[in-house]
């Protein structure tokens, strides 16, 4: 009987773990284009902007990138601010913005993770510097980039981490 009882703890403990995987996500009222990385057998993750930057560029649009991982708390609270401020913010990213989720893991390394523009390709930090980002340091989650959709640079600088936007008022300062 304990064994069987063990067994259904644990079972119940993964299953939630599992539950909170799935919804670790930009929320959906934001309409963001989902970003999966391709998984090459070197175990890079590469995340390709190209075909969001063409589409930000058809619509008008600047790229709101958010690079949030599954297993990130401080994703959470972002995410979960983001859900509770929907009728604050999303019409001011609407306009403006072609919000873009890239979906990682805390256990991708920075020379892991590669971005890929259509002017770039390159291991985080590097791509970072190429594109005059002062953050060009340890790969940080939650992190957040304002990119000009044609140009694939920043807009300006941005915070990344546990600190990132915290009140409407401090997301609606960058928007």
């Amino acid at each position: 009987m304990k064994t069987l009882r063990t067994t259904v703890m644990t079972l119940a403990a993964v299953l939630s773990l599992v539950a909170q995987a799935a919804q670790a996500a930009f929320p959906t009222a934001y309409s963001p284009v989902e970003v999966q990385p391709q998984v090459g057998a070197s175990g890079q993750h590469e995340f390709d902007l190209r075909p969001a930057q063409q589409r930000a560029r058809r619509e008008g649009k600047a790229l709101y990138v958010y690079l949030g991982a599954s297993d990130c708390a401080y994703c959470r609270k972002y995410e979960q601010f983001l859900s509770a401020s929907t009728r604050e913010l999303v019409p001011r990213f609407a306009p403006k913005y072609l919000v873009v989720d890239l979906r990682s893991q805390l256990s991708v390394t920075a020379n892991q993770l590669i971005l890929r523009t259509e002017a770039l390709r390159l291991p985080y930090a590097d791509f970072q510097r190429a594109i005059g980002d002062q953050r060009a340091r340890l790969l940080v989650y939650p992190s957040v980039w304002l990119l000009d959709a044609a140009t694939g640079k920043p807009l300006m600088q941005m915070p990344a981490g546990t600190g990132t936007f915290q009140t409407v008022a401090e997301q609606i300062e960058i928007l």
